[in-house]
């Protein structure tokens, strides 16, 4: 194993963060307003609108809870404000996030107005972004870190190259104890029972299953035909004609460690290893869910290109294709072309990519966080009632 020196912040659960946010959550659409104008007051919290929150429902409801929740959670926030008009759902958030013991404040809209709300809120926020700015990073251990993966706009070189370069990061940090989430469930089609294989129980080997023929099923009841969505129309374009060639490749990513559990969407690990999140394929779902999962950094290998970035987990983006990584080289962390070309090997590869990840845990900012992409989008399951 490579020796690194890595530095994170420490929160009071005792899990590990490798950024320090303040942010403003709010708890439905119509209480974003009031979260973006306490950030554009205190510009170094961070309000993360959406538009759902309203007459939800059922699971649908548990997973908006568990996503706010969570992300309040991920140890890359220091502190968080909860923004909501009725105050029982604010308070609810805000309790949630209260357990891991960081600073927290909730507020309601109903009964004062959204003029008094920012302005008590505004106070709050200035107090935590100075309490955020004296927070000193600390020496961390690679097992302390949650990481997530995630292909897209993948095409022949996806499978060739990024994503094995992925898979050997990935082997190597299970090996220093890290914990991994993996998903795209509809991308696994054709290689489901790879996955399977990997469990590490028939228990888990079950639950996965049962989670996977769930999700097809769910669409397939639709009446859809997913050609054109799975595989996308770049997908094809880049030479994947069909969801079981993508699945090979999304799989290489994997590595080839077991699979320890499988979780909800937006559900934290509790096991050490490899964790199959049961997750949308879309790129910003996706990474919203790992990141409301606890991940603090995630991996996104590309072929085609793709630009998604997170607000609160940094997302490093290899390509193994040489014209995207000449084309949008503004978009691309790594670069792993020279190893479809012979001019170095897998594992050389996945030491470029091992190096940025420790300069990116360490304070660089990614491609995506220097262009400020801050993309943050909620999973939905069913209409609102």
């Amino acid at each position: 194993m490579v020796s690194v020196e890595l530095q994170g912040y420490r929160r009071p659960d005792g899990r590990v963060g490798i950024r320090n946010h303040v942010v403003i959550i709010p708890v439905d659409d119509i209480s974003n307003e009031a979260c973006e104008a306490v950030a554009d007051k205190i510009p170094a919290a961070m309000a993360l609108p959406h538009p759902y929150g309203r007459l939800q429902y059922g699971e649908d409801l548990e997973l908006h809870f568990r996503t706010l929740i969570g992300t309040g959670r991920n140890p890359n926030v220091a502190a968080a404000i909860v923004i909501g008009i009725e105050a029982n759902w604010a308070k609810r958030i805000a309790d949630g996030i209260a357990e891991t013991g960081k600073p927290v404040a909730w507020f309601s809209i109903e009964g004062q107005g959204e003029l008094e709300t920012v302005r008590q809120a505004c106070w709050k926020a200035q107090e935590f972004v100075q309490y955020a700015s004296e927070l000193k990073r600390e020496p961390i251990s690679l097992s302390d870190l949650t990481v997530s993966i995630k292909c897209g706009e993948s095409d022949t070189t996806t499978g060739l190259a990024s994503c094995p370069t992925v898979g050997v990061v990935v082997d190597r940090l299970i090996d220093a104890g890290a914990t991994v989430l993996f998903g795209e469930t509809s991308e696994l089609t054709g290689g489901e029972h790879l996955i399977a294989n990997r469990c590490v129980t028939e228990e888990v080997r079950t639950k996965f299953m049962r989670t996977y023929s769930d999700y097809v099923s769910f669409i397939e009841n639709q009446g859809a035909d997913l050609l054109g969505s799975q595989p996308t129309q770049g997908n094809i374009a880049g030479g994947l004609s069909t969801i079981e060639e993508k699945a090979m490749g999304n799989i290489e990513k994997t590595g080839t460690k077991p699979v320890v559990d499988v979780l909800k969407p937006a559900e934290a690990p509790t096991r050490q290893g490899l964790n199959f999140m049961d997750s949308s394929s879309a790129a910003a779902e996706h990474i919203t869910l790992m990141a409301a999962g606890g991940a603090v950094l995630h991996f996104f290998p590309t072929g085609q290109g793709n630009i998604v970035g997170n607000p609160i987990e940094p997302v490093i983006k290899l390509t193994g294709n040489p014209k995207t990584a000449a084309a949008m080289r503004e978009h691309i962390d790594v670069d792993v072309s020279p190893l479809l070309s012979f001019e170095f090997n897998l594992e050389q590869a996945g030491d470029l990519l091992f190096e940025m990840m420790e300069r990116t845990v360490n304070g660089r900012l990614t491609v995506a966080e220097s262009l400020g992409h801050r993309e943050f989008v909620l999973t939905r399951l069913y209409p609102s009632a």
